[in-house]
């Protein structure tokens, strides 16, 4: 089969930091399915994973989460799905990915992909679904009723793209959202965001500006380290921050006066440490999968690279490294 892997950690702009290579095709067993890979998308953990993780001495790597496709194999243990079901998912970060042409995946981290979407305007959406409806409901513990303010920073990217969404169609919440550039604000404001702040400012004094004077959840996608100091001073007393990012120290100590919860969410979380409850990624994706064909939550797809190749791939990785991709980067299928 087809795949795109590195070898070797290597900066983007090299041309062997991504290749075109040929895999044996794998077989399903167990709780695995084996997915005939139809369309992905790029993450930020595509090239982090690309940069920091060497594979061993002549061994390829492939890279990859999200994806949609069609069962081809079911193990002989699965039950929830059977060979021709359409499906999506966000995978596992300890195994291998899903820029190849056929996927194993556990069975209890996929669901049928939404009826209304095409296989490539659904790829957009696993990843980013699982890690910002967990944010929201696992970590912050928000459900329908909740009341508040959200802040959202990094809120055209593919986690705050999403978030605004299901905190504006789940939850009584009022969502601000950081954006920089006229086409940023455009898209968070046209998902829905209540009001949309500068986060090249200090985003206590621009939020001072708006109609929300502090924020009782702040959902910090990025840059967490040069924001902390003015998260905690726009936080309300007893409040919470979710970090997703990867700041090099993080100093919770000033956060201490107003009694601040914080937490850390990593989608890949259950899956690595198979927990008791990792069906519940499966039923997330259900239920977003319910909340487009609803028409409350749309694709936050907003380029399409093409094929899966290594050429087309690194543009992808480039872009994502760029730090300017507003929602998500997808690609679908394999050149004869």
């Amino acid at each position: 089969m087809k795949a795109v892997a590195y070898r070797k950690s290597l900066p983007i702009s090299d041309p062997s930091a991504l290749e075109d290579i040929t895999l044996d095709k794998p077989q399903a067993s167990g709780k695995d399915l084996l997915v005939k890979v139809e369309a992905i998308s790029v993450n930020p953990v595509d090239p982090k994973v690309r940069l920091r993780m060497q594979p061993p001495e002549g061994e390829y790597k492939v890279l990859g989460w999200d994806a949609t496709g069609i069962v081809e194999e079911a193990g002989e243990d699965v039950q929830l799905f059977k060979k021709g079901d359409k499906v999506w998912y966000a995978g596992a970060i300890e195994r291998s990915g899903t820029n190849a042409e056929f996927h194993l995946v556990d069975e209890r981290v996929v669901s049928h992909m939404p009826k209304t979407l095409s296989f490539v305007d659904a790829a957009a959406l696993p990843l980013t679904s699982l890690t910002a409806w967990e944010m929201l409901f696992d970590r912050f513990k928000i459900n329908s009723d909740t009341q508040g303010t959200l802040l959202v920073i990094g809120g055209a990217g593919g986690v705050g793209s999403i978030m605004i969404q299901l905190a504006k169609k789940m939850t009584q919440l009022k969502v601000v959202a950081t954006a920089s550039r006229p086409d940023t604000i455009e898209w968070v404001k046209k998902l829905g965001a209540d009001a949309v702040i500068n986060h090249r400012n200090p985003l206590s004094e621009e939020l001072q500006k708006t109609d929300f004077q502090s924020a009782d959840f702040v959902a910090s996608l990025t840059h967490t380290d040069q924001h902390l100091a003015e998260i905690e001073k726009l936080l309300t007393p007893q409040g919470h921050m979710c970090v997703i990012d990867d700041p090099e120290t993080l100093d919770i100590m000033p956060f201490k006066r107003k009694s601040i919860s914080i937490h850390w969410e990593l989608m890949f979380t259950r899956h690595l440490f198979q927990t008791p409850d990792i069906i519940e990624q499966r039923n997330i994706l259900a239920k977003v999968a319910e909340l487009v064909d609803q028409g409350l939550v749309e694709t936050t797809k907003q380029r399409d690279l093409g094929c899966i190749k290594a050429e087309n791939l690194i543009k992808a990785h480039q872009l994502q490294e760029s730090g300017t991709a507003i929602g998500k980067t997808v690609l679908s299928g394999f050149e004869a």
